[in-house]
């Protein structure tokens, strides 16, 4: 055993490993969100709005593009027990409802003597436009109550 894998709950992850998920934003995502956070920008409601901006139409909120990464880091990689420590993402061209979106994140780095790691971080629609991108650096936490 490697000295990374005795302080990887799971067995540490590999540079250049990837893993995405993808979902289709149906539009009552908009005010479930906006239940949890509170953000009832006209932009996300308000087609009169949306269309006078420069979206030209109704938009979804930034956390509920970003959040389809913390399902990704979560579930997938670096998996169970994972947290973000810190992100740096540029949002690009809004997601819509209806929009299937894919997070998906690759391994750059991988501490040896903490389980964190940094990822490449995007977000893309459905027509391959990129409208997240970023970086994240995740810690993995032992999950097992034993």
């Amino acid at each position: 055993m490697s000295d990374a894998d005795s302080v990887w709950p799971n067995g540490a992850p590999e540079v250049g490993q990837r893993a995405e998920r993808s979902r289709t934003i149906e539009p009552e995502y908009i005010e479930l969100f906006t239940e949890i956070s509170g953000d009832r920008n006209p932009l996300h409601y308000d087609e009169a709005a949306a269309e006078a901006s420069g979206f030209g139409e109704i938009v979804v909120q930034g956390g509920i593009t970003s959040a389809i990464l913390n399902a990704v880091v979560a579930e997938e990689l670096p998996g169970p027990g994972t947290v973000f420590l810190n992100v740096d993402w540029d949002f690009e061209p809004p997601a819509r409802p209806g929009d299937t979106i894919t997070g998906a994140v690759e391994v750059r780095e991988v501490r040896e003597d903490k389980p964190i790691t940094e990822l490449d971080t995007t977000v893309t629609r459905q027509d391959g436009v990129v409208i997240l991108k970023g970086t994240a650096v995740c810690y993995t936490m032992d999950t097992d109550p034993e």
